[in-house]
């Protein structure tokens, strides 16, 4: 595939709004998952929860958007300077030739959780200003985003559970190398609510403490929240040699069953196997592997052996979510901007709460940070019903024909 440059990137998650928060929360080794709080939820588990996301007030005009949902991407899409990176792509390309490409797993559902509770006792009626198609619908932050920057081109939500955020880049390269479009805006939005954290207590999925990544004793998720934003642009000239390069995307769908992985994590071999391929490069050329990790025995099981399958030779590897627990939609796009940063500042992040690695997975797991210089890294997301995928990132400096 064609390399794509991410001219600007940001992220707001639990351990921080926006990159120079994240990136210090990172390099500390400061994980913000805390014991459930969230709303009326009353549940032994720990969340990675945003602060004062109730304090956001939505820009004008946009008060019909208004939901937990919208309100962390608004806060997210103003970080880092990245709402002025998409103006000036606007001025430079146009409106109707930038797409809006996102993922999300519930979007705005908590609003209509919040809706029911205020049902008209006689009819059952919902709340006159309750706006499904705005707030709950999974396209709300898509539109919300594009009516944001009164964009005109297209524009796609992507929900495929825990690889949506990830996929969304897959989505944009195609529309770009089709000629449809100069830039894309990529990235998830999810947020804490009800269903989630219910639902995945139902299936048992659920850890009483911060979740412990590929730890001996992993025994479940936590779950977070987060926005995480790239804008996708052909590589120039002109970019610096540490410009981060979208290098190479896999997917696949094993479909092996609703929510438990293939136990031989064979969609996941097939995406990063897939992700080498498009990118022209060997298992010893990446430096670095953000793994899916989310904790659970089963998924850290199915990654290893499929990692172990295309990495015959030991690498350094660890999973975000110790620190920013699993934030579902959120993850391939929060877990993308850690790797794009990790590339940056030459280092790789250590896996937060594990204390003892499962030996029988035989991986190169890091439980702390290491400074040392990286090139060329991949991220996984793998999410329900097998779908998965992998994506490589690379500086500018090591891949010069990109320019």
């Amino acid at each position: 595939m064609k390399p794509l440059l991410l001219s600007h990137f940001t992220v707001t998650s639990c351990i921080g709004i926006g990159l120079q928060q994240t990136l210090d929360a990172l390099l500390h080794a400061r994980q913000g998952l805390k014991p459930c709080d969230f709303e009326t939820v009353d549940l032994p588990t720990f969340i990675g929860e945003v602060d004062d996301l109730d304090d956001v007030q939505m820009r004008d005009g946009m008060a019909e958007y208004d939901c937990r949902n919208n309100r962390l991407a608004q806060l997210g899409l103003e970080q880092d300077g990245f709402n002025n990176a998409v103006n000036a792509a606007v001025a430079k390309y146009g409106h109707d030739r930038i797409g809006v490409f996102l993922g999300t797993s519930t979007s705005g559902i908590l609003e209509t959780e919040l809706a029911f509770r205020h049902r008209d006792k006689l009819t059952g009626a919902l709340p006159e200003d309750f706006i499904y198609s705005k707030t709950q619908n999974t396209y709300s932050v898509a539109d919300f985003t594009r009516h944001y920057f009164k964009l005109a081109g297209p524009a796609v939500v992507v929900s495929s559970a825990c690889s949506s955020s990830a996929k969304v880049f897959s989505v944009a390269r195609r529309m770009i190398e089709a000629g449809l479009i100069d830039a894309a805006i990529v990235g998830g939005v999810d947020t804490l609510c009800l269903t989630t954290l219910y639902g995945f207590n139902s299936l048992g999925l659920l850890s009483t403490q911060a979740c412990r990544p590929y730890d001996v004793a992993r025994d479940g998720i936590s779950i977070g929240e987060a926005a995480a934003f790239a804008l996708l642009e052909r590589p120039s000239a002109t970019m610096d040699d540490s410009a981060v390069l979208l290098l190479g995307i896999g997917e696949s769908s094993d479909a092996y069953h609703m929510s438990s992985p293939h136990p031989e994590g064979l969609g996941a071999k097939i995406a990063m196997q897939q992700a080498l391929q498009s990118a022209s490069l060997a298992p010893t050329d990446i430096d670095y592997i953000n793994l899916h990790g989310t904790a659970t025995p089963s998924n850290d099981a199915a990654e290893a052996k499929a990692v172990s399958a295309i990495f015959t030779q030991p690498i350094p590897c660890s999973s975000s979510k110790g620190a920013t627990g699993h934030t579902l939609g959120a993850a391939g796009a929060v877990e993308a901007v850690i790797c794009a940063l990790a590339l940056q500042h030459s280092f790789i992040p250590g896996g937060l709460n594990t204390k003892k690695v499962d030996a029988e997975l035989k991986l190169d797991y890091q439980l702390q940070n290491t400074n040392q210089p990286l090139k060329l890294v991949m991220s996984n997301s793998f999410g329900f019903g097998g779908t998965n995928c992998s994506l490589i990132f690379g500086l500018a400096e090591t891949t010069g024909d990109a320019k």
